[in-house]
């Protein structure tokens, strides 16, 4: 069953606990699902749930038993491999069981590659000897240093019921209120992707665009976020602890940036983080702190024939947004100017492949309002889903539904013998050292290099054309290495996306 629902929530927790033979994994989920120290307990215990209401998030959680022998190993990685969180369980009367999961099982997640946060729980507290306290925190901070999965410590005792309940609701809560997409745990920072999320969140907030959150804009944020206004008192504690810990975080006109992002901070480090978490969620955002697929409402295609293409009013959008952020009026974006546009998405989109060197550029690398548009019609052609997140990451506030438009099939514009289409997509073949690269390279205007540089990989440019008569069309050549044609053509629709093809030789 997924743990997930259609809209990203999740449906489900599956916590997997392992640990060395005789740690007490079995007894600790019969005594969390019972509420009783079991007299009797299996070798390993069937799956068990904690429904819904038991924890104040709302979400049952699967425990999944497992054994440390070697005949059951192939199964206890399969299962590591599903856990949404890893429970590692030592014996406070067995200090060697302690030492085993810094020599064994925490090297041994990581030789498997399990993602999942770890909650390291020592059990049969009520056995440790008193002649030999201990202190957890001094323990496990070298530890934790070396592992940072590690969410949490915690010991408890299934004998008596100390802190049972404690340990399911810790790695259900690293689950569902992550600390590692937010909080940089090495440089106790937030994420530069949890910063540029909030910095959107704030900017929505500051209705008048005057740079700071006012008592009123405050509140209306608390309300949408948490069904419940601040109390006056309430705001001018805020203010407070703000104002004695970080300079420029209150001003005149209210809570600045800085002393927002602060905040956050402070919540996550004290532990807080389902705070963070609920007010991400509320702006839309997933686990991996992009838009949720849910509020990206893309058109469908009904035909492999038709594209995806911006709308005039998303056009008329990325022109205004192209001539705010060209603060020198040279007609063209210096890199800069153009990393400031994506300051609140996730990243900077066109940073890496297929994007990168894909539009035409000024001789100083600036990017010119033709070369800007190309790479949002070059986005929107190859990944609609991703060109709507990062239009309503940049300020897009119209109707979503109105950014992206679905083109007509291209069966009918033949038949019509015209086209409404706005961007042509053109596959360019022939064999190596034909030429194909150069002709990408000068239609975005670069130089010509005696210089042969295989292309390995299928390579995408995108320029302007214009047509007789003034208006403008854009173009996206398609290179298409002589290795990949016979992958390319072992999809029936390949050639689906391409309007025109040319074919090249060397003459």
């Amino acid at each position: 069953m997924p743990s997930r629902s259609a809209a990203g929530v999740r449906t489900g927790v599956r916590v997997v606990v392992s640990g060395d033979r005789g740690t007490g994994k079995s007894s600790l989920i019969s005594a969390a699902a019972s509420d009783a120290f079991p007299e009797y307990v299996p070798a390993v215990l069937p799956p068990t749930r904690l429904p819904s209401d038991f924890y104040p998030d709302g979400v049952p959680v699967t425990i999944v038993d497992t054994s440390s022998s070697m005949e059951s190993r192939v199964k206890l990685i399969d299962e590591l491999k599903r856990a949404d969180a890893v429970v590692l369980t030592y014996a406070c009367d067995q200090p060697m069981t302690l030492s085993r999961l810094s020599s064994f099982w925490l090297p041994e997640l990581r030789k498997l590659e399990i993602k999942a946060p770890v909650i390291v729980v020592g059990c049969k507290l009520d056995l440790r000897d008193e002649r030999q306290p201990m202190n957890l925190e001094q323990v496990m901070a070298p530890i934790m240093q070396q592992f940072r999965e590690i969410e949490t410590c915690i010991e408890c005792s299934s004998a008596t019921l100390i802190q049972v309940p404690d340990v399911f609701y810790y790695a259900q809560k690293a689950v569902l209120h992550p600390t590692a997409p937010l909080f940089d745990q090495e440089k106790q920072t937030l994420k530069p992707r949890c910063i540029r999320a909030l910095k959107r969140i704030f900017m929505l907030c500051d209705h008048d665009m005057d740079g700071a959150l006012s008592d009123a804009e405050l509140n209306e944020f608390q309300v949408k976020c948490f069904n419940a206004p601040l109390q006056p008192a309430e705001i001018v504690g805020v203010k407070r602890v703000v104002q004695e810990r970080i300079r420029g975080g209150v001003s005149d006109l209210g809570l600045t940036l800085e002393g927002f992002l602060f905040l956050h901070a402070l919540f996550i480090e004290k532990g807080r983080l389902e705070t963070t978490w609920a007010v991400l969620r509320k702006f839309g955002y997933n686990d991996e702190l992009k838009l949720r697929d849910d509020i990206l409402p893309v058109p469908t295609k009904h035909a492999p024939d038709q594209t995806v293409e911006l709308t005039n009013e998303a056009i008329d959008f990325l022109r205004g947004i192209f001539r705010l952020y060209d603060s020198d009026n040279d007609g063209s974006l210096q890199p800069s100017e153009f990393d400031d546009i994506f300051v609140t998405a996730p990243e900077s989109p066109w940073t890496v492949d297929p994007y990168v060197d894909a539009a035409e550029r000024t001789p100083q690398g600036n990017l010119t309002i033709n070369g800007f548009l190309s790479e949002w019609a070059l986005m929107t052609t190859l990944d609609p889903s991703y060109c709507l997140a990062n239009l309503i990451c940049i300020g897009y506030g119209g109707d979503p539904t109105s950014a992206l438009r679905v083109t007509r099939r291209r069966s009918v514009d033949r038949k019509k013998k015209q086209t409404e289409k706005n961007v042509f997509h053109c596959f360019v073949f022939g064999p190596k050292k034909s030429g194909k690269s150069a002709l990408l390279n000068s239609f975005i205007g670069r130089p010509f290099s005696s210089n042969y540089t295989p292309t390995n990989d299928v390579r995408h440019v995108a320029n302007a054309v214009e047509q007789i008569g003034g208006s403008q069309k854009t173009l996206i050549l398609q290179e298409i290495p002589e290795d990949g044609v016979k992958k390319l053509l072992s999809n029936r629709e390949c050639l689906a996306a391409c309007d025109v093809a040319v074919f090249l030789y060397d003459r």
